[in-house]
């Protein structure tokens, strides 16, 4: 007897890059035989990703403009309307395509839609916004720090973040409310975190938690790269030099990358940049080597140093190939994760907002020329990998055991 195959829904909020690739790396991991996939999001990155596996179909978000003007001024991302017009749209596409559960990465609507097409709804979010997380907050780049300073900023921001995350929390319990759904708890953590399952895509090795309720689990760092074919430079790159990679990502600010170049335009290193459409870049030193996008699997393979914007899977990737990094964040998610890096021995961050020449160069060449932290950076990612944190093969034991299809 033939056996009906699943059918799963992925929907990732295309804010940035990153939510998209861990979606598509999740959905292009299950069994065609077993499941029919469906990856919805708004095609902004459809030059990015190339040609998936996976049948894809388009859903809206917000601007990038919206999001990090929102973001840059410590304000909620979303509104009410917003959501309910993300719901009403989920609504649709959940009713066309039948599935037997969606899968959703930073897509708050779902916590509605899902709810009323009474469709399981599995989250995949970071563990740093785990209400369980046992971390500390540290104040973002937003009016409030250039205002005061971060002493006083983060002073205020440690009074004032049960406040803020309520804030943060109330526009997902109004859009609960119109559909007359139960509402989640007034900590934009809990908004972030709703779900019939929530899924970690991160180590436990390095976020500390309070017990786990049944319905959430670490599935592991989900990593994926651009499918981009290696510049015509790539085999330019000096062999007998060091290499630093650079990315500050789609989330990342544009003008820092040029801070960034600024310093080690003079050093004896090379360096591959990618500017992720950011900025535009027309000039740069004969030691930099420049693209609009780059595979970063093959960069972090390449590198000695990775610089990113702290976000997980930048860091993660770098991990993953036993490379420290080297953060320069910007809003909270970034802040949160670079911390956690930090804390671990394996990464090092430096304030945007008080950001200088002087400080990256002095930094890369001090994590150039040591070996201790890319020898903890191996060893970690050891440990990782013998525990299994696979995170494709953990997502589709969750399937298996939650739609019972074994």
């Amino acid at each position: 007897m033939t056996q009906t195959r699943k059918k799963i829904l992925f929907m990732a909020e295309a804010v940035t890059l990153a939510h998209v690739g861990r979606m598509l790396t999740l959905a292009e991991s299950l069994d065609p035989a077993r499941y029919q996939v469906l990856l919805a999001a708004d095609p902004r990155y459809a030059k990015v990703i190339g040609s998936p596996a996976v049948a894809m179909t388009t859903i809206q978000t917000i601007s990038s403009q919206h999001f990090f003007a929102a973001l840059d001024g410590g304000k909620p991302i979303y509104n009410k309307q917003i959501l309910i017009d993300y719901a009403e749209e989920d609504l649709r596409l959940i009713d066309s395509f039948k599935p037997d559960a969606v899968v959703g990465d930073f897509r708050l609507s779902l916590a509605a839609s899902a709810r009323r097409a009474k469709v399981p709804y599995i989250n995949v979010t970071n563990a740093y916004w785990s209400p369980y997380a046992k971390i500390r907050y540290i104040v973002p780049e937003i009016p409030l720090t250039r205002i005061v300073g971060v002493s006083v900023a983060q002073w205020l921001f440690n009074l004032a973040q049960p406040i803020a995350f309520a804030l943060h929390a109330q526009p997902v319990n109004a859009m609960l409310k119109h559909f007359g759904l139960p509402t989640v708890a007034h900590d934009l953590r809990h908004a972030y975190t709703a779900g019939d399952w929530t899924c970690y895509a991160d180590s436990p090795e390095l976020v500390p938690m309070h017990p786990l309720p049944a319905n959430h689990r670490f599935i592991g760092p989900i990593h994926w790269s651009a499918p981009i074919p290696r510049p015509d430079w790539w085999e330019q790159i000096p062999q007998d030099k060091p290499v630093v990679y650079a990315n500050l990502g789609s989330s990342g600010h544009g003008h820092l990358l040029p801070i960034v170049l600024e310093a080690l335009a003079d050093q004896p290193i090379s360096v591959i940049a990618a500017t992720a459409g950011r900025v535009n870049i027309t000039s740069h030193a004969d030691n930099i080597f420049l693209s609009e996008f780059i595979n970063a699997e093959d960069a972090c393979k390449r590198a000695d140093l990775i610089i990113c914007n702290g976000g997980s899977p930048s860091c993660y990737l770098a991990l993953e190939h036993g490379k420290p990094s080297l953060s320069l964040p910007v809003n909270l998610d970034q802040y949160l994760n670079a911390e956690l890096f930090g804390n671990a021995g394996v990464g090092i961050m430096l304030r945007s907002g008080q950001l200088n020449s002087r400080q990256i160069s002095g930094r890369v060449q001090e994590l150039t020329a040591q070996a201790e932290m890319r020898q903890r950076a191996s060893t970690l990612a050891e440990r990782i990998r013998n525990q299994h944190q696979n995170a494709a093969a953990n997502f589709q034991e969750l399937l298996h055991e939650y739609l019972g299809d074994h």
